[in-house]
């Protein structure tokens, strides 16, 4: 081997693990994904060739080896504490004048950072390299999953050395190992079309991902990092906790954006009150806030308990849920014929609202959590989604509760009931279900699709039953006779709802596309296939190979789309609706091709935007349709790969967010100056 290799290793080794760096830790890589694949497949052809220039810190290690027989065990040199609880204003007010009493007046600041609903591990370093990983265990003894933590890309291998400082001989670094909520959900949907278990919450997929004896899985799961303290440290010191957590980003840790320095008391409590209010914005779940006493000397003077320190305190969220009773399980039948069994509860406040109802998803998470009629349950409702059972308590049972059978006809229509190959759904095969067809009505006239005013779902379902309309075709041919018949309809808003139908029968190709209910094709999905072949002739004519190859548009979409154009019916049903006067505007931008430009592209096109606040010059759904129109994806909630947040009046917390991730922001002149209008 000659020097000219082992410096090429080197410097890949070198330059790798810093772009590695900028793309996860920084989100601003200097590279493309192209380049940095043909940098790793160089360094591991180097590295098989000579084994002995596989450093510690080399990337290569985060790919995954060996298979472990067993974890081992390793105690921490200082103990991973727990923390005490508080769950009140007035609970967090008396910490406060404990510490004070503790310090004997000594002045007082506080750091405070959102309490991640994660896995806590410890990261041990020795002159500056990654050697040792272990989970928190009982706070004393932790289990060593080194191999695993070695594939997280935001877990630096190897410490960037300060100006002027020496890297210490040795760095105890502790953080929280998380799943973002979007790779939790695309993790999920991956593990069901392989028909595997499914998670019950990122936090569960953290812990089994870490606990891998194959540190391959672990690779190939989405795990990231935010660090909140050190174990033992020796050749490095820290004055404040708020510089401590300073001096680790510098070194390639990456800390939460949303931490907080030099708090009083009143500021601690009113930054609670704004991460209460953002939570639910934020890309990864947070259950509550930690304060911390932010000097180091002080939190030393405070000490700790046997089991938490007394210089910190974590401030809970109001509980998200609760446990309460399965009074019955139905099953309803949704728009493309899916069954889907519910769970009818004993009603129970979850974070202020009453909830009676919740998914149990398919027949399979029935089995697989076991839920009966009469159990006691738990449910959660974390944000809007809607509520769903997470456990059993069965602990709890009696013996007489009742196991569910998932029917072999249609509740509604009582056809037969078909559960395809590979897929967890069971599905009514009779398009003709009533079921089926007020659930597509509803959805053609929904917000998003044609969204006429006044149709509601009450109207939807009188229209079906008494079969006045049997197809969405049939509602731009509704006479007011007809409307005014219906239960608590007059002539007048007969009226409106004619004037509505006319209105909505002018179209964009997107929304037409979302408003038929094309399985697996939502509204993103629809301006895609809309953008690439800008007419509804251009999408019936696609091939499903041609489908396929569009980027934003996968196997299981693809094929949807193809079959749907391909059924007789479905074809007939769209001639119906263009001779009863529907009107599709054809979609006049379409995204460029790779190598094609565009004489004006405009700041837009591919961005992701969101909005919030109260906008002057134009409702937010005028402002989503113009972003969209210019080739921008309008997302609901702010993440590292936002680009723009449109802010106007009254903006909250999604405007802190963006502020802490550095994202551009435009006030309404400059949204206007950039909309060119």
């Amino acid at each position: 081997m000659d020097n000219e290799i082992k410096q090429e290793a080197l410097t890949l080794q070198r330059e790798l693990n810093r772009h590695n760096f900028l793309y996860h830790t920084k989100d601003d890589p200097e590279i493309s994904d192209a380049q940095y694949d043909r940098m790793m497949a160089r360094l591991l052809e180097i590295e098989k060739k000579f084994p002995e220039l596989s450093a510690p810190d080399s990337p290569t290690r985060r790919v995954g080896g060996a298979l472990l027989e067993a974890f081992e065990s390793a105690p921490h040199s200082i103990p991973m504490l727990s923390l005490d609880n508080a769950f009140s204003d007035e609970d967090i007010t008396e910490f406060h004048k404990r510490v004070l009493r503790l310090l004997k007046d000594t002045p007082l600041s506080y750091t405070v950072e959102p309490k991640m609903d994660g896995v806590a591990v410890e990261l041990r370093y020795e002159k500056g390299i990654l050697t040792r990983a272990t989970t928190r265990g009982d706070g004393v003894v932790g289990e060593v999953i080194t191999d695993n933590v070695r594939t997280i890309r935001t877990i630096p291998l190897g410490l960037i050395p300060l100006p002027g400082i020496s890297l210490p001989d040795l760095l105890e670094v502790r953080g929280e190992v998380i799943i973002t909520s979007d790779d939790f959900k695309t993790l999920n949907r991956r593990r069901l079309e392989k028909d595997l278990s499914l998670f019950a919450n990122p936090r569960n997929a953290a812990a089994g991902s870490l606990r891998q004896l194959d540190s391959r899985i672990t690779a190939s799961r989405p795990l990231s990092i935010y660090v909140y303290g050190t174990g033992l440290c020796q050749g490095i010191e820290f004055d404040s906790h708020g510089r401590m957590l300073a001096t680790l980003q510098s070194m390639g840790f990456p800390v939460n954006p949303l931490v907080k320095q030099n708090l009083s008391i009143k500021q601690v409590l009113a930054y609670y009150r704004e991460l209460e209010t953002m939570r639910h914005t934020l890309a990864y779940e947070i259950d509550g806030m930690v304060m911390k006493v932010d000097s180091i000397k002080s939190q030393e003077t405070l000490g700790v308990k046997t089991r938490s320190p007394r210089w910190a305190i974590a401030y809970k969220f109001p509980a998200q849920e609760a446990a309460t009773v399965v009074n019955d399980i139905i099953v309803q039948v949704g728009r493309t014929g899916t069954l889907t069994p519910v769970a009818l509860l004993e009603p129970v406040s979850i974070a202020g609202v009453t909830v009676s109802r919740a998914t149990l998803h398919n027949a399979d998470e029935v089995s697989r959590k076991d839920v009966r009629v009469g159990d006691q349950v738990v449910v959660i409702r974390a944000g809007d989604v809607i509520p769903k059972v997470v456990k059993v308590i069965t602990d709890r049972r009696i013996g007489d509760e009742t196991p569910f059978i998932m029917p072999d006809t249609c509740p509604v229509c009582q056809s037969p009931v078909l559960r395809l190959p590979e897929e967890s759904a069971v599905k009514c095969i009779n398009v003709s279900c009533s079921a089926q067809v007020k659930e597509r009505i509803k959805h053609f006239v929904s917000k998003g699709a044609f969204d006429v005013d006044g149709m509601g779902k009450k109207l939807v379902e009188q229209l079906v039953e008494r079969k006045v309309i049997s197809s969405f075709a049939d509602l731009f041919t509704l006479q007011k006779a007809e409307l005014s018949a219906m239960d608590r309809m007059g002539d007048k808003s007969a009226d409106n709802i004619v004037r509505a139908l006319k209105k909505a029968s002018k179209i964009t190709l997107p929304k037409f596309i979302f408003a038929l209910g094309i399985d697996h094709t939502g509204e993103n999905a629809a301006l895609v296939l809309a953008r690439q072949f800008q007419t509804l002739e251009g999408i019936t004519a696609a091939s499903k190979q041609a489908l396929e190859a569009i980027d934003g548009v996968g196997p299981k979409t693809a094929a949807a789309v193809h079959d749907f154009f391909a059924n007789p019916d479905n074809r007939q049903v769209i001639e119906r609706l263009l001779a009863n006067g529907v009107r599709i505007s054809d979609f006049s931008m379409k995204a460029p091709q790779p190598g094609a430009t565009l004489e004006d592209p405009g700041p837009f096109l591919g961005k992701t935007v969101v909005l919030t606040g109260n906008l002057e010059m134009m409702t937010r759904s005028d402002a989503k349709k113009k972003l969209q129109s210019l080739g921008a994806k309008v997302t609901s909630s702010i993440s590292t790969k936002t680009d723009f947040l449109v802010a106007g009046a009254s903006a909250g917390s999604k405007l802190t967010r963006a502020k802490a991730l550095g994202i551009t922001i435009l006030d309404e002149v400059q949204f206007k100056e950039m909309l060119k209008i």
